[in-house]
């Protein structure tokens, strides 16, 4: 069964984030304070970056659309109503300026060396394992559509529950579900015994 990861960011994953801690950055950045928007910057860029390269995949947009998400936290935080955690908040802001930086791309352009890069993380042994893990299944993703990349790496990647996909990507619960469906059943066609049976 594959299991949601929560690595620290030395290793190129997501580190947990307290959602008190970002309502309390978010009030602050209410008021001005420029401090606690670094902190929550700090906090959320390593984890925008992995969801929004395996998004889109093409390092100058997700620089582009990380920036852009940022930007419209600092400028819009007065926005959030509490309703849903800050990271949905944030993450549903990134999915609909990824989607639009998509619409704007030509044609497909994949970073294929992005999930396979080393990290300075200690341990050879368990970051040789981690990372050939990584590149097989980061193989198998780049063969699946966009909405289905979403749903997995959010469900795996950042620990998110569906109906919290559902709100980030603005859709019912039960098609994050049949999309996380059709994504596991075309990743286990895909890496056929490699890793099929995480799935």
């Amino acid at each position: 069964m594959l299991t949601r990861r929560d690595d620290g960011t030395r290793d190129g994953t997501v580190a947990r984030v307290d959602a008190h801690t970002d309502a309390r950055l978010i009030a602050r950045i209410v008021s001005g304070d420029r401090k606690a928007f670094e902190t929550l910057y700090r906090l959320y860029h390593p984890r925008l970056s992995h969801f929004l390269i395996r998004m889109v995949r093409r390092p100058s947009v997700v620089e582009e659309v990380l920036n852009d998400t940022l930007l419209i936290v600092w400028n819009r935080a007065e926005t959030y109503n509490g309703r849903s955690k800050v990271s949905t908040w944030i993450f549903a802001i990134a999915y609909r300026r990824a989607l639009k930086a998509l619409r704007r791309l030509d044609e497909p352009m994949e970073d294929t060396f992005a999930e396979r890069r080393q990290s300075d993380a200690p341990g050879p042994e368990q970051q040789l394992g981690q990372t050939q893990v990584r590149a097989v299944l980061s193989d198998a993703l780049l063969g699946l559509s966009s909405d289905h990349r979403t749903v997995v790496d959010l469900a795996y990647f950042h620990e998110m529950g569906y109906r919290e996909i559902a709100e980030i990507m603005d859709c019912p619960v039960d098609t994050v579900k049949t999309r996380m469906y059709h994504a596991r059943r075309n990743l286990r066609a895909r890496l056929s015994g490699q890793l099929a049976d995480w799935l």
